[in-house]
This record gives C-alpha cells, sequence and structure tokens, in this order.
C-alpha cells in the first residue's frame, strides 16, 4: 500500500482516511481467522503476530511475557537474568555461510544479547528424521562447538527425539539461552519515544536471499553468504558506549521492516524511514528485484535493529563502525510522534509510502 504526501509532509485528507482505517484496524483483538495452520503463521509477519497474540498471549498472558521481546527478564534472589528460547528448522540444513547448527548457537547467543545480557548458556535439543546421515549430523554438531567457543558460551544441556522417516526434514534444533544482565536500565521497544535514532548495524537481508538461492529452486546465481554471526561482543560495546539506547532486536524472521512495526505499535508512535540510508548490497538488491520482494522484509542472521536517544545518534554509530560487524551501519531514520503505530518510507523516488507488517509468506523456512 502507498501513499504521497504533500510539500508540507501532512498527509491529506485522504490520505489521514486511510491511516484512520488502519488505526482502527490495528487497535481490533486480534483473532486467528484460519482454521489450519498456514506456511503464513511462521514468517515473521501479520500472520505470526495474530497467532502470537491471539493464541499464545492470550493462553499464557503474564507481566513477564505481554513485552514479547527476544529474552524474558528474570530477577531471582537479586540476580538478573535473560531467558530465551529459539527452534530452527532452516532448509537446507547447509547454506553458504553456515548451517543450521551455528545458525541455532549464534541466534540464540543474540537474542540474549540484544536483550542487554551477557550470555552465558545454551542448551540444545535435536529432532532427527530416521534415514539422516550421522556423518551431516557429526557436521553440526561440529559447527555448534565452535559457534559456542566463539560467543563464550557452554551447551550444557539437551535433549534428542527420532522420528520416522518422511516425519520431519532431516534435522530440527531447538536451543534456550540464559545470560546475566548488565545494563541498568530496562530495554525494550516499548521505551522509544519520538527523537531517538534508529539505525541497523550493517547489510540486509544477507542470510534469507542466501538460503532461497542455496534451495536451488531458481536459475540465480549470485556471489552470497550469509551474515550469521554472534552480535554479543557488538551489542556490549554498543551499551557501554551510549547509555542512551532504548532498545536493540536482531532482524531475523520478517527482516528489518518486522522490528520497526513492532516498535512503532508498542510505543505508539511513528518510525520514519530514509529508504536511501538502508544499507543494502549489490548482491541482495539484485536477487530481490528478480524475486519480486522487498529486502526490508527479508531476514539476517548477524544484523541488529537499535533504537536511540537521538543526541546519541552519530556516537552510536562511530561505536558500532569501530566494530568488524558494525563496519557498514548506518542511521536509516527517526522515531516521531504522529502518526501512531505506523511505520513510514521515504523512498528513493520522493515520495513517501507505509512499510506495514509483511502479508503472505515468500521465504519459507529460512531459520
Amino acid at each position: 500500500m502507498s501513499t504521497s504526501t504533500e510539500s508540507t509532509g501532512l498527509p491529506s485528507e485522504r490520505e489521514q482516511r486511510v491511516l484512520d482505517r488502519i488505526d482502527k484496524a490495528r487497535r481490533r483483538r486480534p483473532k486467528v481467522r484460519e482454521e489450519r495452520i498456514t506456511l503464513a503463521h511462521g514468517s515473521g509477519g501479520k500472520a505470526t503476530q495474530t497467532l502470537i497474540e491471539a493464541i499464545f498471549l492470550d493462553a499464557f498472558r503474564n507481566p513477564l511475557l505481554e513485552p514479547l521481546e527476544d529474552a524474558a527478564r528474570l530477577t531471582i534472589d537479586g540476580s538478573r537474568l535473560a531467558l530465551t528460547t529459539d527452534s530452527y528448522v532452516v532448509s537446507p540444513l547447509f547454506f553458504p555461510g553456515g548451517n543450521i547448527g551455528d545458525l541455532a548457537v549464534n541466534g540464540t547467543v543474540n537474542d540474549l544479547a540484544v536483550s542487554g545480557a551477557k550470555p552465558l548458556y545454551l542448551t540444545a535439543g535435536f529432532i532427527l528424521e530416521e534415514g539422516f546421515p550421522v556423518a551431516d549430523l557429526i557436521r553440526i554438531v561440529e559447527s555448534m562447538k565452535l559457534a559456542a567457543e566463539a560467543a563464550g558460551v557452554s551447551i550444557v544441556t539437551g535433549d534428542t527425539k527420532v522420528v520416522q522417516r518422511g516425519k520431519a526434514d532431516g534435522c530440527y534444533i531447538n536451543t534456550a539461552g540464559v545470560g546475566v544482565l548488565g545494563t541498568p536500565h530496562e530495554l525494550g521497544v516499548a521505551t522509544i519515544r519520538p527523537g531517538d535514532a534508529v539505525l541497523v548495524s550493517g547489510p540486509i537481508g544477507e542470510h534469507g536471499v542466501t538460503v532461497m538461492l542455496a534451495r536451488g529452486e531458481l536459475d540465480i546465481e549470485a556471489d552470497l553468504v550469509s551474515d550469521t554471526a554472534p552480535v554479543h561482543g557488538l551489542a556490549a560495546a554498543l551499551l557501554d558506549a551510549a547509555p542512551g539506547v532504548r532498545a536493540m532486536r536482531d532482524a531475523t524472521r520478517g527482516g528489518v521492516a518486522t522490528i520497526l512495526n513492532e516498535a512503532a505499535k508498542a510505543a505508539d508512535v511513528a518510525v520514519v524511514v530514509d529508504e536511501d540510508q538502508v544499507p543494502v548490497g549489490h548482491e541482495v538488491r539484485g536477487a530481490s528485484e528478480l524475486l519480486g520482494i522487498d529486502p526490508l522484509y527479508v531476514a539476517c542472521e548477524g544484523r541488529i535493529v537499535v533504537f536511540v536517544d537521538g543526541a546519541q545518534a552519530e556516537l552510536a554509530l562511530d561505536t558500532m563502525r569501530a566494530h568488524p560487524l558494525g563496519t557498514k551501519a548506518a542511521i536509516i531514520g527517526r522515531v516521531k510522534a504522529d502518526p501512531p503505530g505506523l511505520v513510514l518510507l521515504n523512498t528513493v523516488f520522493g515520495g513517501t509510502r507505509i512499510c506495514d507488517l509483511l502479508v503472505g509468506d515468500p521465504l519459507p523456512r529460512i531459520c
């Protein structure tokens, strides 16, 4: 959906009616209308959000769950901990730049890191399909070992289940992670406010496009590798240097656009992004155009989105660029008061369009 704005930057009467209808729709109580689960429910977009809020959050609602951040923040006998869990079903299991094993470790480490925690311990649960090659399992486990060592975490417990041939897709991995919170203030997208800046740590979409091309279903060649990496060092450096950091998220399912929409909704603010400031590599941009997808919705596995006090934007940017994982970091937008709950994209063509949550499932099984 697109709209254009006048030179005043204010929406026209017709555009305002559209914005009002969108706002009204977003504030309705979520309800899953489908009778059966579809792939779209796992894409990270609108269907996923509705599934989470209408079924899981409605059933399990409690103060620790309600923020719907990447990790729950717990206080136990005076100790502040972060707890997260994730499952990995990527297809194919092996792709340029990584495999399901290091992806699982890095993804769990990153969920802890963007919550402001120092990652310490991980679990690893394996669901294996009858007939899965032992050599492939050894390769996956070895990559997990190396990834854990690189991130400074230990895999301390786990579980293994084997299902009949045809009842899985080779190997699925579930992980959980525990870390110690070191920040004196609570990070979260609900805390962002008008005047804050929005940054990304590097070029987006590399993981999702890499995985899609690795399936071999498309006659497209690109020199791409997944960006999967642990971001704990980058996150820690940023928090040390810029106390005005309000929130961090790793841009996985649904990509950067999903994070921006979740933030706008949680804080009841507008997020305005300049399309020409969003870092996108030539290979990702070219492949995305051929595939008819927007890189803003494509998953990353080693990039973070940061919301920081606008007065510290340049400090945060310099800090990120000083880290090996943030050399191509960029300020991509600002937080404004109006229109609340929406993400607006200032396009390279000079107009402005609404950047809404993803509808459908253009990139299944990417993590």
